[in-house]
């Protein structure tokens, strides 16, 4: 099967239009929001917008799907209205995802401002349980898939143990995996730019969670030092984290079966097909 390297792309004039973009662009597989990231009111998903979006990624071999949840989601909030609503809005998240057959929903843990840490990851774990209770994901491909954090103060799964210990949490109730962002993992202090520090790390994430669990890496640059905790994307090989570590990656055989998806700026015009074309030009 050919690689599958992708990019973050928009949904304008409805969700569907996103296959033939990522089509269009080259990409095999893309990932999308299936509602407005900033507004707690969700958008309906048109029934045949899903069923074209099927149709289409049947048709151009394009997959998987991957749908980012909304930034506003905070599944450990300290403040209890603010963690229902989050639960209300991800419970929407997997229900559109389900509608529109998307493989994976990749969710932000949260922040535990105002809580421990402990207290911060059973409130995420809890309120997750809640959101996948009785919605009929069995029998399909789907899996939430949780994300490392750039590490900020406060911000749960800013390290592989974080995110070992939720995934570890919720296996028993839902399908979980891994999403392991680049430009993460270098801000929240691992070493991916010197292939000592690649294999470190990767065997790092192999001890706690397990590289099979890893499903989706985005493939973003860092415009910030490693150990800043600053979340800032670059365009590929044009951050400090360079190009060599993004072949190392696409290149590495225990992630064969990954999606590669860029969450790179749209500075201009074709930004999003360059850095597809940089990913796929790495892959030997």
């Amino acid at each position: 099967m050919a690689k599958r390297i992708g990019v973050h792309l928009g949904t304008a004039g409805g969700a569907s239009n996103a296959v033939d973009k990522a089509h269009e662009i080259g990409a095999n597989t893309f990932q999308i929001f299936s509602s407005s990231p900033r507004m707690w009111r969700p958008q309906k998903i048109d029934p045949k917008q899903a069923e074209r979006m099927r149709a289409q990624r049947a048709k151009l071999d394009v997959g998987p799907l991957v749908i980012h949840t909304s930034y506003l989601v905070n599944v450990c909030s300290q403040t209890e209205d603010f963690r229902e609503k989050s639960v209300v809005a991800f419970r929407g998240e997997i229900e559109r995802a389900l509608m529109l057959g998307a493989e994976y929903l990749v969710l932000h843990p949260g922040s535990w401002k105002g809580l421990t840490r402990n207290e911060g990851l059973k409130l995420a774990a809890e309120s997750i349980q809640r959101a996948v209770d009785g919605l009929p994901w069995q029998g399909t491909d789907f899996s939430i898939l949780i994300e490392n954090t750039a590490g900020a103060e406060c911000s749960l799964g800013g390290n592989f143990e974080q995110v070992a210990e939720l995934v570890d949490r919720l296996k028993a109730h839902a399908p979980v995996g891994v999403c392991l962002d680049t430009c993460h993992t270098h801000v929240s202090g691992y070493d991916i730019t010197t292939q000592q520090g690649y294999l470190e790390t990767i065997t790092q994430a192999d001890i706690t969670f397990g590289v099979d669990a890893v499903r989706v890496w985005h493939c973003n640059d860092a415009k910030a030092a490693r150990g800043s905790k600053l979340d800032r994307h670059d365009h590929i090989g044009q951050g400090n984290i360079g190009i060599e570590p993004f072949r190392w990656l696409l290149n590495d055989p225990r992630f064969e079966h990954c999606a590669f998806i860029a969450e790179t700026p749209t500075d201009a015009d074709g930004d999003e097909e360059r850095n597809v074309k940089v990913l796929k030009s790495l892959v030997q």
